[in-house]
């Protein structure tokens, strides 16, 4: 069960951004960046569903082989494992708002809205225009991040906002890795991450060359199979700051050699630094 610290919001005004959780409602985490000029990302990957609303402004949107441009209004989805990315055009101004949910409570309201039984199943668009799914991001976001609403009211909520994206947009099955060497080699990673790796090890353990899982490994995933690697440690490491536990600790505990090859990673793909996110701890 994640733990999160209860009703935190943390600012951090060098970068315009903030994060939002609290532990009534462990399924969810949001964040709001008011300029997106200081808040840049390399390609990376979350565990959870995110979905976000551009406020202003316009910037570049990759999700997997897909880039476009977005602007405001648009609302973009990332299914669990997407490769993405949403960086600012030449230094434009803009601002968005995310909402991260943890794909468990997804998928047990898809079981309830008649959806199936199977687990998660993926949303089918990467974006959206939905003048209707825009004002009801508005309205949630604003139930969810106010310190006078209670429980209750956050959590229906969010059960009528994620309830019509479902009506609205339509899901689909996720897209199998027609390759088996290739699946391998990522369960292998995301078994193995905690400790150190060699290219080596990963191809003499699903049977490939260097050149091939590389090559390969780049063309389904949208990342060589070390940024695959660091990006499952930052997702381990996001999910133990939350619980507020010290960052040096949770740096070696995600496979880092120290904190600062966390601090270094963490900030390439989130855009904020460790102890921005965690915020303060309470004991």
């Amino acid at each position: 069960m994640r733990q999160y610290q209860p009703n935190f919001t943390q600012r951090h005004t060098d970068t315009g951004s903030s994060f939002w959780r609290d532990a009534a409602l462990p399924f969810i985490e949001a964040r709001t960046v008011t300029d997106g000029r200081r808040v840049c990302y390399a390609r990376h990957s979350h565990e959870t569903f995110s979905v976000g609303l551009i406020d202003s402004g316009s910037s570049t949107y990759i999700n997997g082989r897909r880039q476009c441009r977005i602007d405001a209004g648009t609302l973009v989805l990332m299914n669990p494992g997407d490769v993405h990315a949403c960086n600012p055009i030449e230094k434009q101004p803009w601002a968005y708002r995310m909402l991260y949910v943890d794909i468990g409570w997804l998928a047990d309201l898809q079981a309830e809205l008649g959806l199936g039984r199977s687990g998660f199943r993926y949303f089918a668009p990467i974006l959206t225009r939905d003048p209707s799914l825009q004002a009801g991001f508005r309205r949630f976001h604003a139930v969810l991040t106010d310190d006078h609403a209670d429980q209750l009211q956050k959590h229906s909520a969010a059960v009528e906002f994620f309830g019509a994206m479902h009506w609205r947009l339509g899901i689909e099955a996720a897209a199998p890795v027609s390759d088996p060497k290739l699946r391998r080699a990522a369960e292998f990673i995301a078994d193995n991450y905690q400790r150190s790796l060699k290219l080596e090890e990963i191809c003499s353990t699903v049977g490939v060359s260097p050149s091939s899982l590389i090559r390969s490994f780049k063309k389904h995933y949208g990342m060589t199979p070390h940024a695959y690697l660091n990006n499952r440690r930052v997702q381990f490491a996001r999910a133990e700051l939350r619980r507020g536990l010290p960052i040096a600790e949770v740096a070696l505990a995600a496979g880092f050699a120290d904190q600062a090859h966390l601090q270094r990673a963490f900030k390439q793909l989130l855009a904020a630094t460790p102890g921005h996110y965690r915020g303060p701890r309470h004991i």
